[in-house]
C-alpha cells in the first residue's frame, strides 16, 4: 500500500530508502547529497558497482550500510557530463525501468517497507504529475507499506501508518 506523507525522509522508520541518481553521479544535490554526507562509503561503492557492471539508466542497486541501513539507488537520470559536470536529466522511461528493478529488489531482499521522495523531480527535472502515476502503478500493488514523501519538511518525522 502506498502512503503519501509529509516530513523528512531521513527520519523514516522504513527498512529502506530509494532515491534517484544518474550514472557517475557526484551526489552533490538534494537527497543524494544528504545520503552521501551520511554514508560516504555508499557513494564510493556505487561508482565501483557502476564501473564493474556497465550500468545503464533504468537499473537499480541496493547498498547496505551500518546499523542495517539500506539505500536503493535508482538510476533515473542519464550520466553526468564529465567535461562540464552538468547532471543528466531523468526520463519517464528510465523511471519506469528503475521502478521495475526496485520491485525485483524488494521481492528478492524481502524488504518490509520502503520510503522514497518525489522521485526524479529535483535534479532529474521531471514533472511530479508525470512521475506519480508511475509510482502508483509500479509500487501500489506491493504487500508492503511504501511511503512517498510528497512534501519535504526538514527535521519532521512523518506519520508512517503500519510501522
Amino acid at each position: 500500500m502506498i502512503y503519501r506523507v509529509e516530513g523528512d525522509i531521513l527520519l523514516t522508520q522504513a527498512q529502506a530508502i530509494a532515491h534517484g541518481v544518474g550514472l557517475n553521479d557526484p551526489m552533490d544535490k538534494g537527497l543524494a547529497l544528504e545520503l552521501h554526507d551520511r554514508y560516504p562509503a555508499m557513494h564510493k561503492d556505487f561508482h565501483r558497482w557502476c564501473h564493474m557492471h556497465n550500468t545503464k539508466p533504468g537499473e537499480a542497486w541496493m547498498w547496505g550500510g551500518p546499523d542495517h541501513v539500506r539505500i536503493v539507488n535508482l538510476i533515473t537520470q542519464e550520466g553526468v557530463d564529465s567535461h562540464d559536470h552538468r547532471h543528466g536529466k531523468a526520463t519517464i522511461g528510465n523511471v519506469r525501468h528503475a521502478l521495475d528493478a526496485l520491485v525485483k529488489i524488494i521481492r528478492h531482499e524481502k524488504l518490509a517497507s520502503l520510503a522514497l521522495p518525489r522521485l526524479a523531480t529535483g535534479v532529474g527535472d521531471l514533472d511530479w504529475d508525470d512521475v506519480w502515476p508511475l509510482i502508483d502503478e509500479r509500487l501500489g500493488g506491493l504487500d508492503i507499506p511504501v511511503y512517498v514523501y510528497a512534501v519535504y519538511r526538514p527535521g519532521q518525522a512523518a506519520l508512517e501508518p503500519g510501522l
